[in-house]
């Protein structure tokens, strides 16, 4: 059955079960491999997307679910000034190791930040508890996050 999904501002046919998760229509279906698979469960975060600006873990997300709604993926990531500005930060601050989680760590970042330009040391650790990094950056990722956060015209944006 065909599914009509806008991803990353282009409407799409995915000819798949409506039961797919999300995560397997973006990769085997449209080759957008940016999004990774991590447990399969939504426990992880590594295959986080946006779904109408909301963080979402698209291996639990069924592609019926996102029918007409809008769908963001880190290929689209460089098209936000906070996206950009993370993106920055995460070089600057040598953020990476493995990078394996990096794409649902700055899709929640971003998720984050675009709702809470300003969020505390204490909203950004909740809100990216969910993202598990083995390599545990998790320093340089709050780090990474804060100094967006503080810059002034990243917040305005």
């Amino acid at each position: 059955m065909a599914h009509r999904v806008t991803i990353n501002g282009e409407t799409r046919e995915i000819d798949a079960p409506g039961d797919m998760p999300l995560l397997w229509a973006l990769r085997n279906e449209l080759g957008m491999v940016g999004t990774k698979f991590g447990c399969g469960i939504g426990m992880c975060g590594a295959c986080t997307v946006h779904v109408d600006g909301q963080a979402t873990r698209s291996c639990s997300m069924p592609l019926s679910a996102v029918a007409d709604k809008q769908v963001s993926t880190v290929e689209a990531l460089e098209q936000t000034p906070v996206g950009q500005a993370l993106q920055r930060a995460w070089l600057d601050g040598d953020v990476m190791q493995c990078g394996y989680c990096q794409a649902g760590q700055l899709m929640n970042a971003t998720a984050l930040l675009t709702n809470n330009p300003n969020p505390s040391d204490g909203e950004i650790d909740a809100a990216m508890q969910g993202n598990i990094c083995r390599c545990a950056c998790y320093k340089r990722i709050h780090a990474a996050i804060a100094k967006v956060a503080r810059d002034e015209e990243t917040a305005n944006a």
